[in-house]
């Protein structure tokens, strides 16, 4: 979503790279956003939700099944995610967190989803004041990471091996388990999030884990058991709202 140098630009717009998440947790994020907005009123206008860097759509597309009678706008700034996002969802619009910022007016948006994105991009302060900017005051935003400090994260740190989830190379795997390049530049940890949530104008933060799809079958239980303790889970689920409301 922030604009990142050429080659970066290259990498994403490459339909090799994947730019989806797993379903069960997508499924996951929107029920929690769902409980925060409450009940569709009768007569009353529908949430704004806007998924910001949409992929291909697949992610708003589950979310928009727990999301019904609300609004939901997939953004991003790879053209060919969004050829395929407006295969599965209604509005899917081409925007960025800087060089003019979202599309959208200020205090537009009830909700924002920013699910697997912060971990891509450049500048992650100004991506964050943007979010902020398009909330309404009270307006919640529901961000997934990575967690650099998974339960499997701190063993292989411990042995020497590179974290999974973080890379070394935009051209190839160098020192840690998985097969394919991601584009991942930042990580974080539980703590480092809630603080940088904080520190960016948001307020009420809270954070659960999730469990990540590509975790080996045989490992999975234990996997979904740390969920139970965010700061060990694989995935971090934070839930904010924007200050002043």
């Amino acid at each position: 979503m922030t604009r990142p140098p050429a080659t970066l630009r290259d990498f994403y717009e490459n339909p090799a790279v994947p730019v989806a998440s797993g379903a069960a947790r997508s499924r996951r994020q929107a029920r929690l956003l769902a409980r925060a907005l409450g009940p569709v009123r009768t007569g009353a206008p529908p949430a704004t939700i806007l998924d910001i860097g949409c992929g291909d759509g697949s992610a708003a597309a589950v979310a928009a099944e727990v999301l019904t009678g609300h609004r939901l706008v997939g953004v991003d700034w790879s053209q060919d995610a969004l050829r395929r996002a407006r295969t599965r969802i209604p509005w899917a619009v081409r925007g960025e967190l800087t060089d003019g910022g979202l599309p959208f007016a200020t205090g537009s948006a009830d909700a924002v989803l920013f699910s697997e994105v912060i971990e891509h991009l450049v500048d992650p302060d100004t991506a964050l004041d943007e979010l902020r900017r398009v909330l309404r005051p009270g307006g919640h935003l529901m961000l997934s990471t990575p967690n650099l400090a998974a339960w499997y994260n701190r063993g292989l740190l411990l042995a020497g091996v590179q974290p999974v989830f973080s890379e070394v190379s935009m051209r190839g795997i160098h020192g840690r388990p998985g097969t394919q390049v991601v584009g991942h530049l930042r990580l974080c940890t539980a703590r480092a999030l809630r603080g940088f949530l904080t520190a960016s104008g948001f307020e009420a933060v809270r954070i659960a884990g999730a469990p990540y799809h590509d975790v080996p079958r045989p490992l999975r239980p234990l996997d979904r058991a740390a969920c139970r303790v965010p700061s060990l889970a694989s995935i971090l689920l934070a839930h904010a709202r924007r200050a002043g409301g």
